[in-house]
């Protein structure tokens, strides 16, 4: 008996040596499927694409969100008390499915509203008498009550797509005319108008690049550039905060304009490099200030790839101290990494995932879990899908089809949960508030990603994609042992070492 007690005092230092991994997988129609556990092991099958040690240090995730539409609230209303609760539960609670902790939400109209609107619309109500969110209090804030429900604990933030149509050049929402929208065509010519004066640089900056996106910036700002009309937009962003404050909805942080980039035929706002330090530096960092001091300014969202622009925004030393981080989404992923080499100081998110096409399909799940992989490990502490809940097909007012994380059948009034919302699972799901980003490795040509992670409570986790037509063997080390595993094709897969 005596020497059967010292056999096992002497097994238990070697199993505790060998640490189990657990394996969770997902193909297209075959969701988050728990594979046979494995082992760190002593050898490595091949050269570890990734090495992590004990010392090792990474950028902190804060956050997993999702945006807050009048779209989405459509689509939800036409669910079962059920499906609504379990939906809910699956993307808020803190135990459920993407565990999401933060909201977007839009000020005033975006593109996937019922119509478009603003918080007033009394032209020349520049002591905003008339501002009010009753639109708001419709759809937004009832479908965000339905997410506090699963987490009280939800916090916010905020970006116009378009201000009140009254205070832009063109007196109305869109930049551009189309077939979606009533603005005049003639009102076309302002974006690249010929008339503005620029100096050597500024025309430097806004020549035409085949290659970068736009291909040609405005040339003058949309927003009107009157003391006047800055000052009470300025104020009207703490309006913005407080009416939403007064509903239990704490929006903490605000950026000044979605996609200033993007030219659209939807709600929307050019500004130039001069137009967004000079709004942002003058008007909403000192009016937050004194109004909001808890309220932080975050500059984007940066949908270009324009870096010599965004370094021009960012040159002014003033407004850089004004900042505590920067939002990058779509083209501005490309940049990101030069940007934040040059500023570590500020924190950085991926403030909208990639819509697609409406298809809702495998292959949309793929392009996600790759840009998720990619924008984390790059350096985003912060990452927002956009909408979560679309009809089949997800089309918007002006034509659009999009995608979500959940579709519904207007026929059937049932939900089907895509592979996109995989996607986001396999990463939302095990890397915590919290966790240190320690690796990120994606091959040349995109096929296979893999992202490294340790949680606060000191685990590891890896989140690895193939997106081959072959199985793909892969090996990680981790202090000094090694994860060799073989990703089976076109599969997401998360591995959490115990």
């Amino acid at each position: 008996m005596k020497q059967y007690a010292i056999l096992i005092g002497l097994m238990l230092p070697v199993m505790g040596m060998a640490q189990n991994v657990s394996w969770y997988s997902s193909s297209d129609n075959d969701f988050w499927r728990k594979g046979k556990n494995l082992k760190m092991e002593g050898k490595a099958s091949q050269t570890p694409v990734i090495t992590i040690g004990s010392a090792d240090k990474g950028h902190k995730m804060k956050h997993w969100g999702t945006t807050f539409n009048e779209l989405d609230w459509d689509a939800f209303i036409a669910l079962s008390r059920d499906d609504q609760d379990r939906l809910m539960h699956n993307l808020f609670s803190p135990d459920g499915d993407l565990r999401f902790t933060r909201g977007r939400i839009g000020m005033n109209c975006n593109d996937y509203g019922r119509s478009w609107f603003s918080c007033d619309e009394v032209e020349g109500d520049f002591e905003l008498k008339y501002f009010n969110i009753d639109r708001d209090k419709t759809s937004i804030i009832p479908l965000i009550r339905a997410a506090q429900k699963y987490n009280p604990d939800l916090t916010f933030w905020t970006s116009p797509w378009s201000p009140p149509s009254w205070m832009k050049i063109n007196g109305d929402y869109p930049v551009r005319s189309s077939e979606y929208n009533t603005m005049d065509p003639r009102k076309d010519y302002f974006l690249f108008s010929e008339a503005v004066e620029m100096n050597e640089d500024q025309k430097k900056l806004s020549e035409e690049r085949k290659d970068r996106f736009p291909r040609r910036l405005a040339t003058q700002d949309y927003f009107i550039q009157d003391p006047r009309y800055l000052q009470t937009y300025a104020n009207y962003f703490s309006k913005f905060v407080d009416a939403y404050e007064a509903e239990d909805v704490p929006i903490d942080m605000v950026v000044y304009q979605n996609e200033a980039y993007s030219y659209t035929p939807y709600p929307g706002c050019a500004w130039t490099a001069e137009g967004t330090v000079r709004f942002n530096r003058d008007y909403l960092a000192p009016t937050l200030q004194k109004k909001n001091p808890d309220v932080k300014i975050y500059l984007g969202t940066f949908n270009t790839n324009r870096q010599d622009h965004v370094e021009k925004v960012l040159s002014d030393p003033v407004l850089r101290s004004q900042l505590s981080g920067l939002a990058f989404q779509w083209e501005g992923r490309e940049i990101l990494p030069a940007i934040r080499e040059q500023y570590p100081e500020f924190s950085y998110i991926c403030s909208e995932s990639e819509c697609g096409n409406g298809d809702m399909d495998w292959k949309a799940g793929e392009h996600t879990f790759f840009l998720i992989g990619d924008n984390i490990g790059k350096g985003c502490d912060e990452w927002y899908n956009w909408n979560f809940l679309l009809p089949k097909r997800g089309r918007s007012q002006w034509g659009w089809e999009q995608n979500a994380l959940v579709e519904l059948d207007p026929e059937t009034h049932t939900v089907r949960y895509t592979p996109e919302y995989y996607a986001v699972k396999h990463f939302s799901n095990v890397v915590d508030q919290g966790a240190e980003i320690l690796g990120y490795e994606c091959n040349d040509n995109k096929r296979t990603s893999i992202l490294v992670a340790r949680n606060p409570d000191g685990k590891y986790v890896a989140v690895a994609g193939n997106f081959t037509d072959d199985a793909q063997p892969m090996t990680i080390e981790i202090n000094g042992k090694y994860l060799n595993i073989n990703l089976p094709a076109h599969s997401f897969n998360t591995y959490i070492v115990n």
